[in-house]
């Protein structure tokens, strides 16, 4: 039987960074709201920037790095719109999940050969731990970790204005299969099991990312939206497919300043059911293990905060916060629900 470890988080250098850019931003010698129209149009204050990152359209020459860190918080577990009891589930399984914690550490390098081009790659290192009970009563937790899969793709700019004020570019790319499917742990029936598909970190599969942005920017706002589909190709060497998958968030942000914005953005969900079947999992064992209860939808609403330094020390980096609930989730269940989301991350351009 494994036990949940305890998990510190690297929350202190967020502190740090807010008060240097802060710092940094006061020692402007002009004040961001008396400039002009065309001079705040000029100025890279990508709002969102940290957490829509397939929207990022840089100059030419451009490079950025960047870090972003992600949780979900997952209990009880719902059947459709309702929520379904343990005992119910247990008629059916014979263990049933609690809870789920997910984690994910995500870099990302982008370029630009061009202004109408930027080239993207993604990479994660995710954490899954899952508490589960028996019909017997026994309760145990499971534990994976490991890189996720490797996101490659281009955004192309199709339509823009003078100052980027409207902004529309087209992106496809590529999901590479890094990502382990064989993820093993100790379960009541027996050890080195192989372990369901939510505790698994990729797809397996190459799958296609197709996708489309807008973007629009005033004097003190700016406003978007953007549709992301994942496309999965064939089966994996354990014989599923995961459901194709389409994300789309509409946001709206207030710019404060050249240095400050806050956002609300809506993010809504939506993925198929497994196709195929792990040989190696009983599909009456658990839920987590039955690939037709896999889809689902959800829609988040998501409070942002982005610093950004235009000048100084730190020019070009970018500091995100964001928390998030669900106000409407239909799940394929029983499936565990989502309580909540959070992401913080750091990016620079250069």
């Amino acid at each position: 039987m494994s036990i949940i470890r305890q998990k510190k988080y690297p929350w202190y250098w967020f502190i740090f960074l807010s008060l240097a850019i802060s710092v940094s931003a006061s020692e402007e010698d002009e004040h961001f709201l008396d400039a002009s129209l065309e001079e705040i149009l000029s100025i890279p204050l990508d709002t969102n920037a940290v957490n829509i990152q397939e929207s990022h359209i840089h100059k030419e020459g451009e490079w950025m790095v960047g870090y972003r860190y992600m949780y979900m918080g997952m209990a009880g577990n719902l059947y459709g719109e309702n929520s379904i009891s343990q005992r119910d589930i247990l008629k059916k399984y014979a263990m049933t999940p609690l809870s789920m914690d997910m984690e994910m550490h995500m870099g990302s390098l982008m370029y630009a050969p061009s202004d109408d081009v930027t080239l993207m790659a993604m990479l994660p290192y995710k954490f899954n731990d899952m508490n589960i009970v028996t019909r017997m009563g026994q309760r145990f937790s499971t534990h994976s970790e490991g890189l996720g899969d490797l996101k490659l793709m281009i955004n192309g700019v199709a339509f823009r204005t003078r100052w980027d004020e409207h902004l529309i570019s087209l992106k496809g790319g590529i999901s590479i299969p890094t990502g382990s499917i064989n993820q093993r742990g100790d379960t009541p029936m027996g050890k080195n099991q192989r372990l369901p598909y939510p505790m698994q970190l990729g797809s397996g599969t190459v799958d296609f990312l197709p996708g489309i942005s807008y973007q629009g920017l005033s004097r003190d706002w700016s406003w978007g939206a953007q549709m992301i589909g994942t496309i999965r190709t064939g089966k994996n060497d354990n014989q599923y497919r995961l459901g194709d998958r389409l994300d789309g968030s509409a946001w709206l942000s207030r710019i404060w300043d050249s240095w400050f914005s806050t956002s609300i953005r809506m993010k809504g969900m939506w993925w198929g059911d497994i196709h195929g079947a792990d040989p190696q999992l009983m599909a009456t064992m658990s839920p987590t293990a039955d690939p037709q209860i896999r889809g689902g939808k959800r829609i988040d609403m998501l409070l942002s905060v982005e610093l950004y330094a235009p000048d100084g020390t730190l020019k070009g980096q970018h500091l995100g916060f964001e928390i998030g609930l669900p106000v409407y989730q239909s799940l394929d269940g029983p499936q565990l629900e989502t309580d909540w989301v959070i992401s913080g991350g750091w990016q620079w351009t250069f």
